[in-house]
């Protein structure tokens, strides 16, 4: 996959770093010479230059890119004029970094769906999510193992967990299943609310739309997640 990632601070540097060593091609931009010095040994590509100025921005190969990431973190103007730029450019997805409650309303309020925060997520966790097909979650155990939670396919729907064999054909053990709900509130609106199976039964019966939290090796997870359903 091809990334561009704005902003190499401890974040956006990290991010950077890892899915070049998964085999990604990254363009990371800085307009601070001696960051982008410091890790163009790292990543795939690095440049020097104002994200701000559109009509550098235009000279990037935005329409041949998977995904953008918005990941400055100094300056919240700076981050909300960039994430604009590149949503008007037509980046097929974008994802933007929030400082605060109020920098997350501005970025969700011009259309941002996907918003980094940094303080709670971890670079590790979100190059799982971007390498890995349907994770919507992740948490490294160690350098080898981890927990995901991952979108039931829709091909999966219907089927037990005995006859997926997820431990015999995959090498992964399903720990248990997330129902996402409605719920009325208290104020009489609704709200979606996340419900865990428990301890998952051999009979219990898959249905679209809801997470499988998953334990195996980064390997066999990778395998299963980067399948071609069928």
């Amino acid at each position: 996959m091809n990334f561009i990632i704005v902003g190499l601070g401890n974040f956006g540097a990290s991010l950077a770093e890892k899915l070049t060593a998964e085999g990604h091609e990254v363009i990371g931009i800085d307009e601070r010479m001696q960051k982008v010095e410091l890790l163009k040994e790292k990543i795939t590509h690095t440049i020097c230059m104002d994200a701000t100025d559109e009509q550098a921005v235009r000279g990037l190969p935005v329409a041949n890119t998977d995904i953008v990431i918005v990941a400055i973190g100094e300056e919240q103007g700076a981050n909300i004029l960039v994430t604009a730029l590149f949503k008007n450019l037509g980046a097929r997805r974008l994802i933007s970094r929030a400082i605060d409650p109020l920098h997350e309303k501005v970025l969700e309020a011009i259309g941002i769906t996907e918003i980094v925060h940094p303080e709670e997520e971890t670079a590790e966790r979100w190059a799982k999510k971007l390498c890995l097909t349907n994770v919507e979650d992740s948490f490294e155990l160690d350098e080898n193992y981890s927990i995901v939670e991952a979108t039931v396919p829709e091909q999966y729907s219907g089927k037990t967990i005995m006859e997926m064999q997820f431990r015999n054909r995959f090498n992964l053990l399903v720990l248990t299943t997330i129902k996402s709900t409605k719920e009325k509130s208290l104020i009489g609106g609704s709200r979606r609310v996340n419900r865990a199976t428990g301890v998952i039964k051999p009979d219990h019966v898959l249905e679209a739309g809801d997470t499988l939290v998953l334990f195996g090796s980064n390997q066999d997870l990778q395998n299963f997640l980067n399948q071609k359903f069928k």
